[in-house]
């Protein structure tokens, strides 16, 4: 039986898609779907359609696709659809004019247990940061960004070998079934939440969640090796933490996707590469990082032991 509620859905990525598909599977009732314009990508220009989008065209789902969210003529689109519900996932942030017009309100699903790691990246940080758990939060959408009444939580472990890629599927199918379960809520008539700032007595307590910059994704090896280690896991297996190499007076962008963690005292300067048998060590300030997974500038990404069949790091320095 289908559920009464008029639901517009708003997303863009591939995060969004598992929320829409197990909404549809849950029979509720997705009145249109609301996703990024088409844009070129990639050097032929090829014009590149969202995840979301994909995904809607083949459910025969009704698509909006408006240059701005503000515009009037959208605005009247949605008003004409007469919705209880809007359900955000990895999209924009939503003027209020928009997000103001379901009858019951506004919802977004964010991948960490809320107030912590608001903003862009949630996922990425909190593994560069070193935590242990994460989660996702349903709540509901105000002025603010990520800063909502929260609904409802559930908690994810991350484990010693997560990386942003492993992490990302477990909180996507945990974030689709969370929202199943606020949907149930609301449906209830339970919509008042909790208000975040009672969850924390300081702002200084709460950890951002940034956009990620190629910046961002350069390692330091004057880091500590569990830091630097965190780092690579966060990034990988997109965008990939890199460093430079030089070698012959050319200067490389070097990808690490992965490395194992040696933690031992030495006397080298950190970023000296040390050869071993098939492999190399990078050194840090408290021991050596062991690369795995890597990728040369123009070169594809392959294991470090075929890499090192065709490529000396003899007379090369990282930077």
């Amino acid at each position: 039986m289908q559920s009464p509620l008029r639901i517009v859905y708003m997303g863009n990525p591939d995060f969004a898609v598992r929320p829409l598909q197990i909404m549809l599977e849950n029979n509720y009732n997705i009145v249109a779907v609301v996703t990024g314009q088409d844009k070129p990508a990639g050097r032929g220009k090829k014009i590149n359609e969202s995840a979301v989008k994909i995904y809607a065209k083949e459910q025969n789902l009704p698509i909006l696709q408006p240059e701005s969210l503000k515009d009037e003529a959208f605005i009247a689109q949605l008003k004409e659809l007469n919705i209880d519900l809007i359900v955000v996932v990895a999209f924009k942030m939503l003027p209020k004019v928009v997000w103001q017009i379901p009858s019951i309100g506004t919802i977004n699903i964010h991948a960490s247990l809320l107030p912590q790691y608001r903003g862009a990246a949630p996922i990425n940080w909190a593994i560069i940061n070193g935590e242990k758990k994460t989660g996702v939060t349903s709540f509901l959408i105000n002025e603010v960004i990520d800063t909502g009444n929260i609904l409802l939580q559930k908690e994810v472990e991350i484990t010693d070998e997560e990386t942003v890629g492993t992490l990302h599927d477990k909180l996507q199918e945990s974030g689709s079934q969370l929202l199943i379960e606020t949907l149930h809520l609301l449906e209830s008539g339970k919509q008042q939440g909790i208000n975040q700032s009672t969850l924390f007595s300081n702002e200084s307590e709460l950890k951002p969640a940034p956009k990620i910059f190629k910046e961002t994704c350069r390692i330091n090896w004057e880091k500590d090796t569990i830091s630097i280690n965190n780092q690579i896991r966060g990034f990988s297996p997109y965008p990939g933490a890199w460093t430079t190499v030089t070698k012959g007076g050319n200067q490389l962008v070097f990808k690490i996707f992965s490395a194992k963690v040696l933690l031992e005292k030495h006397t080298l300067k950190p970023g000296q590469i040390v050869e071993k048998n098939s492999s190399i060590a990078i050194s840090t300030k408290d021991g050596f990082l062991e690369p795995i997974e890597i990728q040369l500038e123009g070169k594809k990404r392959m294991n470090i032991n075929e890499f090192l069949r065709g490529f000396s790091f003899a007379d090369v320095s990282i930077s």
